[in-house]
């Protein structure tokens, strides 16, 4: 049995990066940049205003000024402004040459027709300046980062509509018990529904990895070969739940052995997903997560993730956040690091109902996990605690 600190080193150094592969702009959401992206053009492009107003020289605010143009966005000007004169504008438009300011509809009067008035006592320019924002040439995403909503249109603002990407892993999933049953079909009175696998698959979809199902594998050596070998067939990544501890019926560190796996550890001080094992065959890589959903869910968290997103090229890194203990939590044995589900609310951290690693439903109260390293019995009320949140 190994601390988790270095189960985890031991994944995070294992992670060979995968190959790239060119992605459509939408078809892009959730890879990883594998490619730095600079810009081809400033950005605003030119002076731009930013609201619909009148563009003028501000020595110009005191007097009364002429209207000379219209501008609407997308029209370049036909006009400069010059002394005591100005130029109605929309949001978005070029500012014509000699204007400096672009005062607000609101700020106005129309005196005449083509006459209008400064009525306000102060204005800012109202203008979004040449390359404020971007200059040509500047890098504006770096290789490794992760594509969203926002980096999306980042890459479609430089004309990059088939960026270069880390291909995602195929993750295959495979489910073990003589006990379990499809989730349509309903269990007999010594079945359980096999709930494990539509959350293991929810939660490589989430990261934007792809999945294949392999079904249940019955309890022997020869469901769980033919099982595993159609995995490694196939896929970059095998996670297989259940299986893995000392039962009469556990085959699954055996098979790995015979299948040529390397395995590099089985068991981790941790609690839950004491009974989790890590293994490389070639450039393949398999995790038995423990059978029960709380076990599995929390080792996808805690090693799975980590490594299909270093596969991916990125370096994961949780969301933490540091907050007292809203009430006190005791525990009795102190020999296993803890993990424990938390639900913040009002800046604070409250302990959920948790019965134990069969207790999935606690994990819907959730938003969050903290530690409680070995040693540790107590949290006490008040506490400053790092919490991960889910």
């Amino acid at each position: 049995m190994i601390p988790y600190e270095e189960a985890y080193q031991i994944v995070i150094d294992s992670a060979k990066v995968l190959g790239t592969e060119t992605k459509s702009l939408i078809d892009a959401v959730g890879c990883i940049l594998a490619q730095d992206v600079t810009a081809d053009m400033n950005m605003p492009p030119f002076n731009k205003s930013a609201v619909d107003g009148y563009a003028c020289r501000k020595a110009d605010l005191g007097s009364e000024m002429k209207l000379v143009e219209t501008i609407a966005a997308g029209q370049i000007p036909s006009l400069s402004t010059g002394k005591g004169q100005c130029a109605k504008i929309m949001t978005g438009a070029m500012v014509p040459e000699g204007a400096d300011t672009v005062i607000m509809v609101e700020q106005t009067e129309k005196i005449t027709e083509n006459l209008i008035r400064f009525t306000g006592e102060k204005t800012s320019p109202n203008i979004c300046f040449l390359a404020e924002d971007i200059s040509a040439g500047q890098v504006v995403l770096k290789k490794g980062t992760l594509l969203r909503a926002q980096e999306l249109a980042v890459l479609a603002s430089f004309g990059y509509t088939n960026p270069l990407v880390y291909r995602k892993p195929l993750v295959s999933v495979i489910s073990t018990g003589n006990e379990l049953v499809e989730p349509e079909i309903t269990p007999d009175i010594s079945q359980i529904r096999n709930s494990n696998a539509t959350q293991t698959i929810a939660q490589i979809r989430t990261i934007g990895a792809e999945f294949e199902y392999f079904g249940i594998a019955k309890d022997t050596e020869a469901d769980t070969r033919q099982k595993l070998e159609e995995a490694f067939a196939h896929t970059d990544i095998v996670l297989l739940s259940g299986g893995v501890s000392m039962g009469e019926f556990d085959y699954v560190p055996k098979v790995l052995q015979e299948l040529g796996v390397s395995i590099l550890f089985k068991s981790i001080a941790v609690q839950p997903g004491r009974p989790t094992v890590f293994g490389i065959r070639n450039h393949q890589y398999i995790f038995g997560l423990p059978g029960n959903p709380v076990s599995s869910f929390v080792q996808f968290e805690l090693l799975v993730k980590p490594l299909i997103y270093n596969l991916m090229g990125h370096s994961f890194k949780p969301s933490i956040l540091s907050l007292p203990m809203g009430q006190s939590y005791n525990r009795r044995k102190s020999n296993r690091k803890t993990l424990l589900p938390v639900e913040i609310r009002e800046g604070k951290v409250f302990p959920v109902d948790y019965h134990g690693s069969a207790h999935i439903h606690s994990y819907v109260a959730a938003n969050g996990i903290v530690a409680l390293e070995i040693g540790k019995t107590t949290l006490k009320t008040g506490e400053k605690i790092d919490v991960r949140q889910l």
